[in-house]
């Protein structure tokens, strides 16, 4: 996929010298084509890190995409540059008039906290309440699918006790569903938070739909029946070392942290990291983008409802 993004943004280096095809805004301009928009709300603190994560899982289709990336202007990032923040995020208030075919919200280390503890959990639910006439697809991530079913559907998150940490083996329970086209019976996700949703609660709600579990990581992919809002548990975007690095930071921290579960050969973490989600993150991204985004979406946004 001609991924469209700003010429000077970090990713771009990135993404090219992997041969992602990476079109640039002028480039863009002279091909008369109506791109998917597609909005990236970032919460997660390591922002560059996250956009080129995203960036490459939307990359492997034909379609052009046209990405805009939003923050939150309540809270203020500590970890990004604010050059960058200026020069490449939009705020709420800057989009909220436009219409979008796709819409991504990230996870966030906030897991432990109540959802009203959280200081831009206010501007989170009116951008959630936005996307019900503004978006025609959102795809909610870890903490921000436990955000985005609570918010429209009242489903509790529950406190783990301790870290799920890993790559865990997932099998689908709508094998038939296009988000899962072309997926192997059992397929792995990253897993790193410290909270859940269970499956009776999104069993019980009858807009919900439960797609995926792992017998060790819970639920992982719901949607609702409208096919208009998805939630995944996991991160199947995540970089080989995203996990190790995760790991490294909270040992040299002190902080009482296990190994990763099916990440390091032998569990042992002077072992390189053994990748086995890359074909189905590639795949769930696809599928996302082709099946519930471009086969469906209006040509004109502004008949969203």
């Amino acid at each position: 996929m001609p991924i469209r993004i700003p010429d000077s943004l970090p990713a771009r280096a990135v993404l090219e010298s992997e041969n992602i095809f990476v079109m640039t805004e002028f480039r863009a301009m002279h091909q008369d084509i109506r791109p998917l928009n597609v909005l990236i709300l970032n919460l997660m603190p390591t922002k560059i890190v996250t956009e080129t994560q995203l960036l490459r899982k939307l990359s492997n289709s034909p379609l052009q995409v046209q990405v805009e990336l939003l923050q939150t202007a309540s809270h203020v990032s500590q970890n990004t540059d604010a050059d960058h923040l200026s020069s490449f995020y939009t705020t709420f208030e800057q989009i909220k008039d436009k219409r979008f075919d796709g819409m991504i919200i990230t996870g966030a280390p906030v897991e432990n906290l109540d959802f009203a503890d959280v200081d831009y959990w206010d501007e989170l639910c009116q951008i959630m309440e936005w996307t019900k006439t503004h978006v025609h697809s959102t795809l909610h991530i870890c903490w921000g699918a436990q955000a985005g079913l609570f918010y429209h559907y009242g489903i509790p998150k529950y406190s783990l006790g301790k870290k799920l940490f890993g790559v865990f083996p997932h099998k689908m329970l709508k094998a038939q569903s296009p988000l899962f086209r072309g997926f192997d019976d059992e397929f792995f996700v990253p897993h790193s938070r410290y909270t859940e949703n269970r499956a009776e609660d999104i069993l019980a709600q009858p807009e919900l739909e439960l797609l995926s579990v792992s017998e060790q990581a819970g639920v992982f992919a719901v949607k609702s029946r409208d096919n208009r809002r998805f939630f995944i548990t996991g991160h199947p975007e995540y970089d080989p070392d995203t996990l190790a690095n995760e790991y490294f930071r909270d040992v040299n921290k002190g902080l009482d942290i296990q190994v990763p579960c099916n990440y390091f050969p032998d569990d042992d973490p002077r072992n390189a990291p053994l990748v086995r989600w890359r074909s189905a993150a590639q795949l769930f991204y696809s599928n996302w983008l082709n099946y519930y985004v471009y086969q469906t979406t209006p040509y004109d946004l502004r008949t969203l409802e």
